[in-house]
């Protein structure tokens, strides 16, 4: 990571959080004093060049560095200041999906439940309950943690799967109860509609990929591969899926029709989450910390950063935060990442998507277990929870279990010169 992009880092997250907070010109200057840290040193060669200068002038380096990054930006991503806050779930926030009009977020937890919320009010518009262990013939909905959720590109149909290996399929609009799919032998771990229809694609912790139609409520077809518990899977347009398969460190991406699949290699953890960016490049999340972007035309990725969000641990033993979420703005080089290190991180993906370049980040305590883009682009959702979702590692007893709302807006870039025939 050059100094370039700790600089914006650096610099950004201190301007959202003075901005956060309403501070004053002084109390910024004091932010900036608080935050400017070894970690922003140039590395190399160019730093023996900064050796001698004072803590007054190395502030004065970075908020030129910042400046100047500011107005080589030609456009991409910023984010406003105030973040909101939902709260509703009694346990960690496992999943999230965004509706496509961005009207509605739709919410689940390891409470059992579901909630459906308004954007622009923050207010419950539907709840659906969780229900006790030992219940399930009498209690419509889950009974056992959510662990993923889908909704299809038209907004008609919300698919949820848990941890009792069943499906749930409801009525958008009212959170109506519809259909009931089983058939997996262990915890549904990925949903996704493939986009512009009405198909269901599942994963499992039973290694398997289940394919659906909902308006026949039909099962279709089921494909094997994973040689570990399936822990991510999306899909888009095409008539296939991505998937990440934990601990036999591989990503797949399955071609339905064909029933063939293509391996690829490169983390070298347990692969937690996964996401197309576009029908060609997908990014990828592992347990050890690294973040890969990849090609769906080539089995290495195209680029891994290491240690993406940082390390915890005493000295010497230290460990590096799991990638527990990623999400992709779709069609554009947009991607987020999430951990729990307090911070939602966005990264810019560079030409050809050869490289990640950090743009800034958002404190968010807690484990960020799903994010979601909405559809414009305008906000980012993090679902946030004391736990990860698969497990109770650790509690993180200060976090809120709920949804951060990020605002978000696009940097308008230059007016395109116009040009009429004859000149």
């Amino acid at each position: 990571m050059g100094p370039r992009f700790r600089t914006w880092l650096l610099l950004g997250e201190f301007l959202f959080q003075a901005a956060a907070s309403g501070k004053s010109r002084g109390a910024l200057k004091k932010v900036l004093n608080e935050e400017i840290s070894s970690e922003s040193e140039t590395e190399g060669k160019a730093e023996d060049e900064y050796l001698e200068e004072t803590a007054q002038e190395k502030k004065l380096r970075l908020a030129k560095l910042y400046l100047d990054q500011l107005r080589a930006e030609g456009q991409g991503v910023t984010y406003a200041a105030d973040l909101r806050l939902l709260r509703g779930h009694k346990l960690p926030v496992t999943c999230l999906v965004v509706s496509p009009d961005d009207k509605f977020i739709f919410s689940a937890s390891k409470d059992c439940s579901i909630i459906k919320w308004d954007v622009e009010s923050g207010r419950k518009l539907r709840t659906v309950p969780g229900g006790r262990k030992g219940t399930e013939d009498r209690h419509v909905g889950h009974t056992a943690h959510i662990l993923c959720m889908a909704i299809s590109s038209d907004g008609k149909y919300l698919a949820t799967g848990d941890m009792n290996k069943l499906i749930m399929i409801w009525e958008a609009t009212t959170c109506k109860h519809l259909y009931k799919f089983t058939g997996h032998r262990d915890a549904v771990s990925g949903l996704s509609f493939r986009k512009g229809t009405h198909d269901l694609y599942s994963a499992s912790h039973d290694r398997s990929i289940k394919v659906w139609n909902v308006d026949e409520n039909a099962y279709v077809e089921t494909m094997f591969g994973h040689q570990d518990v399936i822990t991510g899977l999306d899909s888009l347009s095409r008539e296939r899926c991505v998937t990440a398969g934990g601990r036999d460190q591989t990503v797949r991406v399955w071609k339905i029709a064909e029933e063939s699949q293509l391996v690829f290699h490169g983390h070298e953890g347990s692969i937690d989450c996964i996401q197309l960016i576009n029908e060609e490049h997908m990014i990828s999340g592992a347990d050890d910390g690294s973040l890969a972007l990849w090609s769906v035309n080539k089995k290495k990725p195209l680029c891994t950063v290491k240690r993406a969000h940082g390390c915890h641990g005493d000295e010497g033993l230290e460990q590096p935060y799991w990638i527990s979420a990623v999400t992709a703005l779709h069609n554009t080089d947009a991607v987020a990442s999430g951990s729990h290190n307090s911070k939602v991180q966005l990264w810019r993906c560079g030409e050809g998507y050869r490289s990640l370049q950090p743009l800034f980040s958002i404190p968010v305590v807690g484990f960020v277990n799903s994010l979601k883009f909405s559809n414009s682009g305008n906000f980012l959702v993090a679902g946030v929870g004391q736990e990860h979702r698969l497990g109770r590692w650790w509690r993180i007893k200060e976090a809120k279990n709920g949804l951060y709302i990020i605002p978000l807006k696009k940097r308008d870039s230059e007016p395109e010169q116009s040009s009429t025939n004859g000149e």
